[in-house]
C-alpha cells in the first residue's frame, strides 16, 4: 500500500514539474505593472523581469527611486510615481497603465507595496497606527486591484498578490498580520470571482528576509512603549519589552539574504502556462511557518509564545 501511494506522489510531483516548465508565450510583448519598485522585492523584480525581455511598468513611491530604477535597467522600462493610499493617485497610475499597453492590456499586476511599522503589542497601539499599515497593506493594495482589473481581464492575465506567512500566522502584535490575513481573503474571494474571465489570482508568502521592511522594527517597540498611558507599562513591565526586543533581534538576525527566492517565486508566477496558487518563499516559510499554521491553535500559541517569552533559549 505505501508503495502504490509513493508511486502516486512522485507521478503528482512528476506531472506538476512538467507543467510549470512549459513557458507562456511572447513574453517580450506581455506587460508588467509592479507597485513598490522603490527597494525590496519590487526592485528586484522590476530589474529581473526587464532582463528577462517583458515590459516592466515600475511603480516607484519616489521620484529618487523612479530615477535609480530607470538608471539601472533597459529604455523598457518605464516608471510612475504612485502613492498606494491615494485613490485620486491610483486612478491617474490606471490611466498611465492604459496608455501604456494599449490594447494588449495587462499581463501581470504584482501588487507588492507594503510597510511594516508601526509595530508592537496591540495594546501599546492606537486605531490610527492600524490603519496607517492597512491602508497600504490592504486597501492600497484592493484600490490598486479594482482599478486595474479591466486592464487584466482583457489580456486574461494574472494578479499576483505578496502577502506573508505572517498573513497565515500571526507570529507579532499590531497591524501587519492582519493587513496580511486581509491580502489572503481578498485574493481568494478575487481568485474565485476571475476565474470565468480566465485571470489567475496568484498568493505569495514568503518568510522573513533582510529587506527594508524590518527597518526599525525595534527601535519602533520603544517608541510605542514611550508613549503608552502609564498603566500599561505598570501591566507589561519592562522585562517583556527587552524579551520583545531580543526576540526582534534574532528574527532580523536569522533572516535570509536570498531575496531571489520570492522574486523567482513570482516571475514563475507570471511566466509559466501553469502557476501555483500559492507560493511559500523561504525554508522557515516551507518547514516552520507554514506547517505550524496547519497544527492545532493550543500548540501554535504555545510555540510561538515560549518563543517571545524565553528568546534566547528558543534559538
Amino acid at each position: 500500500m505505501w508503495l502504490y501511494l509513493a508511486a502516486l506522489l512522485g507521478l503528482y510531483f512528476l506531472r506538476r514539474w512538467y507543467r510549470e516548465r512549459q513557458s507562456v508565450e511572447k513574453l517580450t510583448e506581455k506587460y508588467v505593472f509592479i507597485t513598490g519598485s522603490d527597494s525590496g522585492f519590487g526592485n528586484q523584480l522590476a530589474r529581473q523581469l526587464d532582463a528577462r525581455g517583458l515590459r516592466v511598468l515600475a511603480a516607484c513611491l519616489t521620484q529618487k527611486g523612479a530615477k535609480e530604477l530607470e538608471r539601472v535597467t533597459s529604455d523598457r522600462l518605464k516608471t510612475t510615481i504612485l502613492d498606494v493610499t491615494s485613490t485620486e493617485n491610483v486612478a491617474a497610475a490606471a490611466e498611465w497603465v492604459k496608455g501604456c499597453v494599449g490594447n494588449k492590456g495587462l499581463w501581470g499586476l504584482v501588487n507588492n507595496a507594503g510597510i511594516g511599522i508601526p509595530a508592537a503589542p496591540n495594546e501599546w497601539l492606537t486605531k490610527d497606527d492600524f490603519a496607517k499599515v492597512i491602508n497600504v497593506n490592504l486597501l492600497g493594495l484592493i484600490d490598486v486591484t479594482l482599478h486595474m482589473l479591466p486592464l487584466v481581464r482583457a489580456a486574461r492575465g494574472r494578479v499576483v498578490n505578496i502577502a506573508s506567512v505572517y498573513g497565515r500566522l500571526a507570529c507579532i502584535g499590531g497591524c501587519y498580520c492582519p493587513s496580511k490575513y486581509g491580502v489572503e481573503a481578498f485574493s481568494d474571494s478575487l481568485r474565485r470571482e476571475l476565474h470565468p474571465f480566465g485571470v489567475q489570482v496568484i498568493i505569495i508568502e514568503p518568510g522573513v528576509f533582510r529587506t527594508p521592511i524590518l527597518n526599525n522594527v525595534e527601535d519602533n517597540f520603544w517608541k510605542a512603549w514611550s508613549q503608552a498611558p502609564s498603566h500599561i507599562k505598570e501591566c507589561y513591565g519592562q522585562q517583556y519589552l527587552e524579551d520583545l526586543c531580543r526576540s526582534c533581534q534574532l528574527l532580523c538576525k536569522g533572516a535570509s539574504s536570498d531575496t531571489y527566492l520570492v522574486t523567482d517565486s513570482i516571475e514563475h508566477a507570471l511566466t509559466t502556462c501553469y502557476p501555483r496558487t500559492r507560493y511559500s518563499a523561504g525554508w522557515d516559510a516551507k518547514l516552520f511557518y507554514i506547517p505550524l499554521s496547519y497544527m492545532p491553535t493550543s500548540l501554535a500559541d504555545s510555540v510561538l509564545t515560549y518563543f517571545m517569552s524565553k528568546p534566547d533559549q528558543a534559538v
